[in-house]
């Protein structure tokens, strides 16, 4: 959707756009009752802003619409498809020392291990993984809630385009 027409859609249908990226009503909300936007990087921005900070059962709602790292999503919802696309550069060939660094992150933190796929390889998600698995509960509930942020930001300009970005 370009941004002018997300700026003066409907609010159901600029709901609709935002959702697949933001998974948190509050969230979604805030940014689309924040409209208009001057430029995607405005929104992006704002995106990184709004509902801050998450409360914890909103990131354990969130989480529950993200697969493990490693692990291809299934369906054909939207939220799958970002998932795909965002862990195509993750390769089979480490999907078991994923397997048991999701496990092992699952133990310490009761809840799925998220962080920015996106161009990043598996060795980089493992040494994360690592590395994150002796972070206190508060220390991994911020860099949860930042990545989180991340990933919508990318959803998010991938969802709305500026003006003149289609063919």
């Amino acid at each position: 959707m370009l941004l002018k027409e997300f700026n003066s859609a409907p609010r159901d249908e600029a709901v609709a756009v935002v959702k697949p990226a933001l998974d948190i009503p509050r969230w979604v909300e805030g940014i689309v009752d924040a409209r208009p936007y001057e430029s995607v990087a405005a929104l992006v921005d704002a995106a990184m802003e709004a509902a801050a900070p998450l409360t914890e059962a909103e990131l354990d709602a969130a989480l529950a619409h993200h697969p493990r790292i490693g692990e291809r999503a299934q369906g054909a919802s939207a939220e799958a498809a970002h998932a795909r696309r965002e862990q195509a550069g993750v390769d089979a060939s480490a999907a078991e020392a994923l397997a048991a660094g999701n496990r092992a992150y699952e133990e310490r933190f009761d809840r799925v291990f998220l962080v920015r796929a996106a161009g990043r390889s598996a060795q980089d998600i493992l040494a994360l993984l690592q590395q994150r698995l002796g972070n206190t509960d508060e220390q991994e509930l911020a860099v949860v809630d930042q990545q989180l942020r991340e990933i919508a930001a990318l959803r998010l300009a991938g969802a709305i385009e500026t003006e003149g970005a289609r063919p």
